[in-house]
Formats: C-alpha cells, structure tokens, sequence
C-alpha cells in the first residue's frame, strides 16, 4: 500500500506542538483548591452536573494536579475559557483581561504558567473572539445608552431598545440567535484591535497558544491572518488551532491556523472500532451521524483526510475523541471498554496531536451537556478504572519514547474486512499498529521490514514472528497491538 505521506513543505507549525500530548480541562469540574476563596451556592462537587451550576473548581487546583498529569505523560494543557464571565462555561465573556475570580483571577493564571513552564509543559487556552456576553462593558454601555453609545459599531445593532433578556426580537445579531451572547462587529477597526489585542496581551502573558472558538464564523479570512501575524510576532512558537467541524482546508494555508480540532479523523476511528454507537446523542453533537466503516473503507477515509493538508499541517492536528461539546468516548461506544482502548490506540498512532478530555483516563462516561462535564472524581479512587488508566499511561509513554509515533512516516500495510496493519518509521525509530476490529481471531501473515525475530506487543503479552520479512501472529477477536520493531 502507497505511503499517504509523500511531500515535504515550507509551511511552518510548532515544533514542539507536533510531539505534545495534550489534556483538555474544564476549568470549574476539574479540581478546587482551598487557596482560592469561593462564592456561596456552589453545587456539591460530586452531585450530577446541571447546565447552569457551578463546581467551583479553579487554576490554583489545576496547579496542585501537575503531578498526576505529569504522571500519566501529559505535555500540554488546553483549557476552556477562563475569562471573566457569567457562566460555568465561560464562554460568555465579560472581561477579556481578568482571569474569573472564581478561577483565582490573574495571579492564579501566573502561578500555573510558572509551575506549568517549570516542568515543561505548555499552556494553550480557549479564546471566543466571535462574541461576547451582554455583560461585556461595550455592549452593556449600548443597552444602557441606546443610539447614544460610542460603541454602536462594535455589535451588529439592528433597532432600539434592545431586548437583552426577553422573547421576540432581540434588536441584534447574536451567537445562535442567544441574546447573552451578542456577536462582535469584527468589521470595526476598533474591534479587530481589541480583538488582536487580547490576543497578544495573554502572548505576553505566557502562554503558549490559543484554541479559538467558532472561528468559521467570523468569514474574514483577513482577519486571521492578521491575528495570526500579529501572535507570531509576540511568539514565534504559539499554537493556533480552530474549532472547525468539517472541511477546514480554507483556514490551513499557512495564513491563518497551525490546525484545527481534528473531529473528522475521530468519526473514522470511532466508525472502524465501534461494536455499537449511541446514536442518539451522537446526533445532538456537531459529530452527527457516524458510519461503520470496515479496514478499505477506513484506510481510504485516512487517506482524503491526510491528502487535504500539507505535512507540516497533518502533524499538527488536535486529533481527539471527544470534548466538552460531545458525548464522552466511553459513551458514544456504548459502554464498550474494548472499543474505546483499539479508538485510543488508533488516536495515538495516526499522524497528529492527541488530546484526551479530562477523566476520559478514568472511564468517566456522560451524554451530551451538563453530563459530559462532571466533576473530576478525585476522592473517589475506588470508582476509578485503573486497568484503562494504566493502558493509557502506558501509551503515552511508548509515545514518548519513540519518536517514530510522533513524526514518522506513515503507512498502510494491510487492509481487509476488519483488521488493519499500519506502520510509521522515522530514520531508526519504527512501530507498528495491529488492530482487529473483528468478533474473531485472524490470523497474520504480511509483509514489512524488520530485522528477522520475535517481537512483543508493547501493550501486552503477546509476541508476533518476523522472518524474512513477513509478521506472522494469531491477533485476538476485536484486539489492539503495538510492535516497535
């Protein structure tokens, strides 16, 4: 089988984005810390989530967990929005230069970037430029002046008065048609510096990238590329990736975004492993529907979503299985630990970056929001799923390891019915993925280069026979294998 990844570009991506694990964290579910003074009426930290409610979790708490992220091999973190806001989302926001108090504010942000920089890993948050809150000051001046505010021109103002909290026409264009979420004018000089300048202003500040929100919606393609201009020049090295659902072809030129969330590769994998889907709550995330797939037909779909972008761009996709804006992995797999362990094995070894959803580790399961965003079950260790936690320990640091899982070449080397051989080799770093999506055994007989021997699944027990250039082995009903050759 031809190799998918053929040609070399000038394109440039963070290094150090393309070898990173990342960790997605909800702030207000992730962990609370004492140091941090909260507000009273939060929601019990182990009571079910609601869509409204908060946790109280906060960065101070994330800083006291860098050892156990650190310990299951995680190099990156990616957090949802942390700016002042009136929402445990916070993805309306009313001050773009204030941490939330409730996450500790500004100094908490310093203390986690010094601590996270420390030991090396890189800090990455969540920045909705396309709209703000109705608590945001520019758009609060409107609703309390009218058409003599100075800034009528940062919103899309259609009549006066705005109707900001009740029924019928709101009086502006908003997010989704959600009057607390009142879309920015970004064709406003004025707006486009505010924009860039929080942008830089957190640059300055230390981190290390931005995931943006619903960027496709702000179709301005100069836009981004100065936003990408002007972070590029405060940090040469800053991670910019998009939430873009689908094709995102126009948005990775090279202008504009390093990559996107890689929520495509995700429905392959899921439609290739699953023995059964949720559906229905598949269908309530930007997921839709997800199709079974059997090994041409999943190798063939690789190969569109890799021949779409440069190399310099697929190595730096954030491939993941899930979200905060998606069932979690367990859950759209129907409970089933065996297909969610071939899906992460498949995640890691596909060109790009993978990032795990916070407590996916754990076997954490949830339907669509509030109940993929529950608490971090921190005192409950007993309810943990420690076997799939140590496999994925395990995992990443194999990944760690071999540079051939982060940047190798990659290659299909067997495809049919439900079992798929897929290599990746860098100079002398080379690895190998079995995996048998089937109900029964298969037996293994194919080509590959690889010194004559018997060779281990990193992963397990089993051992696998290389001579004279053929892999032969007896591969398990619905079984994963890692071979470092």
């Amino acid at each position: 089988m031809r190799t998918i990844r053929t040609m070399l570009s000038d394109m440039y991506t963070p290094e150090w984005a393309k070898h990173a694990v990342f960790y997605q964290i909800f702030p207000d579910r992730f962990a609370l810390s004492e140091r941090v003074v909260k507000p009273q009426g939060l929601e019990p930290w182990y009571s079910p989530p609601t869509v409204h409610g908060y946790k109280g979790g906060d960065l101070l708490g994330v800083v006291e967990k860098l050892d156990y992220l650190q310990d299951l091999g995680i190099t990156a973190l990616y957090f949802n929005p942390v700016f002042q806001s009136a929402s445990n989302h916070r993805y309306h926001t009313h001050d773009y230069f204030q941490v939330d108090p409730m996450l500790g504010g500004n100094a908490a942000l310093r203390e986690l970037l010094d601590e996270s920089h420390k030991r090396g890993l890189k800090v990455v948050l969540d920045g909705v430029f396309n709209h703000a809150s109705r608590g945001f000051f520019q758009f609060h001046d409107i609703l309390e002046n009218g058409d003599k505010s100075p800034y009528l021109d940062w919103f899309h103002v259609r009549k006066y008065p705005l109707n900001a909290y009740g029924g019928g026409d709101i009086g502006y264009d908003a997010w989704w048609g959600l009057p607390a979420l009142p879309k920015f004018n970004t064709n406003t000089p004025a707006v486009r510096e505010f924009l860039f300048s929080v942008a830089t202003f957190w640059l300055h500040f230390g981190i290390d990238g931005w995931r943006l929100d619903v960027p496709n919606e702000i179709a301005d393609d100069k836009f981004w590329q100065e936003f990408r201009t002007r972070c590029r020049a405060v940090n040469p090295e800053c991670y910019i990736v998009g939430e873009i659902w689908d094709d995102a072809t126009r948005w990775l030129q090279g202008d504009q975004f390093d990559a996107v969330m890689n929520y495509p590769i995700a429905r392959a994998i899921y439609g290739f492993v699953a023995k059964g889907l949720n559906d229905a709550e598949i269908m309530r995330s930007g997921f839709q529907k997800i199709y079974k797939l059997d090994a041409v037909e999943f190798v063939e779909e690789l190969g569109v979503l890799f021949s779409k972008h440069r190399p310099e761009v697929v190595d730096a996709q954030l491939n993941l299985l899930c979200s905060h804006d998606t069932p979690r992995a367990l859950t759209i797999l129907k409970q089933n630990e065996t297909a969610l362990r071939l899906a992460i094995l498949l995640q890691f070894f596909l060109p790009g970056v993978p990032c795990l959803y916070y407590g996916d580790e754990l076997g954490l399961a949830g339907n669509h929001d509030p109940d993929n965003r529950a608490a971090m079950p921190w005192q409950a260790q007993q309810h943990w799923n420690h076997s799939l936690r140590g496999y994925i320990k395990g995992l990443l640091g194999l990944y760690r390891q071999h540079p051939a899982l982060r940047r190798g070449v990659f290659k299909v080397i067997y495809a049919r019915g439900k079992m798929v051989v897929l290599e990746r080799k860098l100079e002398n770093s080379h690895a190998v993925v079995i995996v048998n999506a089937e109900d029964s055994s298969l037996s293994l007989n194919v080509s590959v280069t690889a010194n004559d021997g018997s060779y281990q699944d990193a992963l397990g027990q089993q051992t696998f026979q290389v001579k004279g250039q053929n892999l032969t082995g007896e591969v398990q009903a619905r079984s994963g294998h890692l071979l470092v050759l």
